[in-house]
């Protein structure tokens, strides 16, 4: 799931994504990755282990753009989430992607 918050006072997008238990239920840790961190899994955005055992980040977003984005699990398995839509990558699965287009 993911649930975005435009702010007025700057071109912000506050994305909040969450990724249920179910769709990881054995992981450690989970980081988000994508086109706002270069796809690089070492600048990552660490996930929060919520008590339900979901995962939640919250990134700030420039307003106006699209972005791909995946789920790296325990640093070596993908997984996609809630998305506004999918697109296909160059690696054979699909990417998901957060629009900021307000």
């Amino acid at each position: 799931m993911i649930t975005k918050q435009f702010l007025k006072s700057k071109p912000v997008c506050k994305a909040t994504f969450t990724l249920a238990a179910e769709a990881v239920p054995a992981a450690k840790k989970v980081a988000l990755v994508g086109e706002f961190n270069g796809w690089n899994p070492e600048n990552g955005i660490e996930m929060k282990k919520q008590k339900d055992g979901a995962f939640k980040a919250i990134v700030e977003l420039e307003a106006g753009k699209e972005f791909q984005f995946r789920y790296l699990v325990d640093n070596e398995n993908w997984v996609n989430g809630a998305a506004d839509k999918y697109v296909a990558s160059p690696f054979g699965v699909e990417n998901c992607v957060i629009s900021t287009l307000n």
